[in-house]
């Protein structure tokens, strides 16, 4: 249940910062054609028709083996169908590459329900060309489209396709000379010889129960894992997981305003029950018998990580059922005997790393990141996994492994203290050469991307006043170019404070106060949440505010609180959560806001809203049933309600097994507290979504109505975890808003007394 999954995630030291954006010398109305005292009448439309502001800006960029150029996606701003791109790095100049409408003629594509699920786990919205792969010598491009595959040679402009009736091809990758393309096609491996065009398939599938290739659920929902197959170095062999999910429970989906269409069914594994069984084989590219990899999976019950780098021998990162132990092994691909390399052990869990290991030139070590010792560590083993030495201290605040960068021996990698921030660093391998040093200084989020054998990278920022740039450099620095973006903004800048509140340790939080805001004036408070314990919700980053500012002009102060349970601040902190998802989080947010309002005599905490989406949705809706002194009205979108009735990854990695903690599970449900709701709250769910599935939301009503508890209920019908289409993002968010209206306005709780809610 990560952070880009969910529709509120477009969402330091103090900063204490109000941020008011550039300045203008232009009049209130000149640039927006209304007061800027005034809410943004077509703020919502713009926000709805940009898909958050997020459409138009380039994506999967890849710089070419030779640095010469860089490949990146990129629609419209209104738009969710993508381009290929092309930069010249020397020249500063970009053109079209390839579109949609080149290949097909027409810009509508067919894609599969399997296409759709594996778009749903990453959450991709894009249409058109959505995805493409680069050759290692940078000279054929492949294309997925519309069920098709399409190579491209870069030099000549060719264009050749791959036919095949074998199916709708899932996941197709190049092979790393560039001669071959695999992909699954109805669960089953082939791959095709570019120059012949010949289609080889590899894999039989035994039962309709098994697949060939493809990664299960859970890897994909939760251990951020979409791949289920891997290219050998050499191009000669494949390594592919088969996956055999007979035994699990089926989940149905149906249209319930089409009775008439079958439901899509899939398997889907709950708490305490089973799971997948995986297994890893290794084959031939043209065919043959299966080498199967050998360890014990009644122990290591997930294959969590597969790594067959160019120096490195085929690697794999397996967990136990409880995630409280990985092992990395090292797998003989002829004979399938595997190798011992290291042992990661937590008592509470051991959060996967998909970066890691990674083999470093040579293949007599590799990195590997830990928080063993308290907190995210990189750390050098040799060959056989042996500690040669910690690299990154603990207080550097390590968040992501990026690049090695062989020709200085240094390690780019991102971080901070700041839970809020991220910047860039670059690590001397070689302990003699120092520590850490910092290559960014601009408060906000930043990343770098490497690739090819020239150095050339992308910087890309986001400025704490909600500035995007992505600079391109070269190994004699910044070129002073920068890959176009035409991404929109809103017509208003984000009156944005982060600060920190309490003591030992400190929480962070954001305020957003209204753009007309009036110091004498006391204002309602809606406090958008996630609480959980993959994502963060104060952020250095101006662009995660601007629906919050929206709210805040219609005479609201919106409040974001990170507490214990959210990452990026330690194992300790983010492992309170162990057993109970809800408890401290919650204590955290009610601690919290009770703090900002001591500091900021503004908020007027008698009339607080609490909002938010997946586990923010779970979050609100206990905060209004457990806290109601606290949080007097609740909007809870796409919630869970009983963790038994989410997927077995994410929830027993915090919640251990429904039959060792049947305690936990009943005080972290929302039904359980059914009776004592007094607030009143909105749920709304996407009848489609097959992640938290609808019937979540329905449970919550359903004991909410045999309680007796007045509440009100919005099912979005046929929609999934994600709301894109722009006209049901405006109903939606203008019925939060008339929500908080209604029932945080200063006559509210007189008038929810005389109507009898309560």
């Amino acid at each position: 249940m990560s952070a880009t999954r969910f529709l509120s995630a477009s969402i330091c030291t103090c900063l204490a910062l109000l941020i008011t954006g550039c300045a203008s010398t232009q009049s209130p109305r000149d640039r927006a054609g209304y007061s800027q005292a005034e809410p943004d009448p077509g703020f919502l439309r713009d926000y709805a028709q940009t898909y958050r502001f997020r459409l138009g800006a380039p994506s999967a960029i890849t710089p070419t083996p030779d640095g010469e150029h860089i490949l990146y996606l990129r629609s419209p701003s209104r738009s969710f169908v993508k381009s290929l791109y092309e930069f010249d790095v020397r020249a500063g100049v970009e053109r079209t590459l390839l579109t949609a409408e080149q290949i097909l003629g027409v810009q509508d594509e067919e894609l599969s329900k399997e296409e759709l699920a594996r778009r749903e786990r990453t959450r991709d919205t894009s249409r058109g060309i959505a995805s493409f792969q680069l050759s290692e010598d940078g000279e054929r491009i492949l294309v997925p489209l519309s069920g098709r595959l399409f190579i491209i040679e870069r030099a000549s402009g060719l264009m050749l396709e791959l036919e095949s009736d074998a199916g709708y091809p899932l996941d197709p990758q190049m092979s790393p000379d560039g001669a071959m393309v695999a992909c699954v096609r109805n669960g089953d491996l082939y791959v095709t010889e570019i120059e012949s065009r010949e289609e080889v398939r590899l894999t039989f599938r035994s039962s309709d129960t098994v697949t060939n290739g493809l990664a299960e659920f859970v890897a994909q929902e939760e251990m951020s894992r979409n791949h289920g197959y891997w290219w050998s170095p050499d191009s000669k062999r494949i390594a592919y997981q088969r996956t055999d999910v007979a035994g699990l429970e089926t989940m149905h989906i149906a249209d319930a305003v089409s009775p008439e269409i079958a439901p899509d069914s899939w398997p889907y594994p709950r708490p305490g029950m089973k799971n997948a069984d995986v297994q890893l084989g290794v084959i031939s590219a043209y065919g043959g018998a299966t080498t199967w990899a050998e360890w014990d999976r009644k122990r290591y019950e997930y294959l969590n990580t597969v790594k067959w780098e160019k120096d490195g021998p085929l690697t794999i990162v397996v967990q136990n059922r409880r995630q409280t132990e990985q092992a990395v092994l090292e797998v003989d691909e002829a004979t399938g005997y595997t190798q011992t390399l290291l042992i990661e052990q937590d008592d509470a869990w051991v959060e996967i790393v998909q970066e890691m290991p990674h083999w470093l030139p040579g293949g007599e070590s590799f990195l590997w990141m830990t928080e063993r010792n308290g907190a995210w560590q990189l750390e050098l083993r040799a060959r056989d996994g042996s500690l040669v030495r910690e690299i990154t201290p603990l207080d550097l605040g390590l968040r992501q492994f990026v690049h090695y960068q062989l020709e200085t021996r240094e390690l780019i990698v991102t971080a901070s203290p700041d839970p809020t921030q991220a910047h860039i660093y670059r690590v001397p391998l070689d302990a003699d050469r120092g520590g850490p040093r910092r290559r960014t200084s601009q408060s906000g989020e930043h990343r770098a991307i490497f690739g090819g054998a020239v150095y050339t990278r992308v910087h890309q920022m986001t400025h704490l006043d909600g500035r995007m740039a992505w600079e391109v450099f070269t190994q004699d620095g910044n070129t002073g170019f920068v890959i176009p973006s035409v991404a929109e903004s809103p017509r208003f800048d984000v009156n944005l404070e982060l600060t920190t509140v309490g003591h030992r340790p400190s929480l962070h939080a954001a305020i957003v106060r209204p753009r007309d805001f009036d110091g004498k004036k006391r204002y309602p408070v809606i406090v958008h949440v996630y609480g959980g314990p993959t994502s963060n919700m104060v952020r250095a980053n101006a662009r995660a505010y601007f629906l919050d500012q929206w709210f805040a002009d219609h005479g609201f102060i919106v409040v974001r609180i990170d507490g214990r349970g959210t990452p990026k601040r330690g194992r300790d902190w983010g492992r309170v959560v162990k057993d109970n998802l809800i408890d401290i989080p919650l204590q955290d947010q009610v601690a919290g806001l009770q703090a900002l309002g001591r500091k900021y005599p503004e908020l007027d905490l008698k009339r607080v809203g609490i909002w938010g989406w997946s586990f923010g949705g779970y979050f609100s809706a206990m905060a209004v049933m457990r806290e109601p002194n606290v949080f007097h009205a609740g909007v809870a979108g796409a919630p869970v309600n009983r963790w038994e009735d989410y997927d077995t990854h994410y929830t027993e990695r915090y919640m251990d097994l429904p039959q060792i903690n049947e305690v936990g599970y009943l005080q972290s449900a929302v039904s359980t507290y059914a009776d004592r709701l007094e607030r009143p709250l909105l749920i709304m769910h996407g009848s489609a979504d097959d992640n938290v599935y609808f019937m979540h939301a329905l449970k919550i009503s359903k004991a909410l109505f045999e309680a007796g508890k007045h509440h009100e209920f919005l099912p979005l019908i046929g929609f999934t975890h994600m709301v894109p289409d722009p006209n049901i993002t405006t109903r939606l968010y203008s019925r939060i808003l008339e929500f908080f209206q209604t029932n945080l306005a200063e006559d509210a709780e007189r008038v929810r007394t005389r109507g009898g809610i309560r």
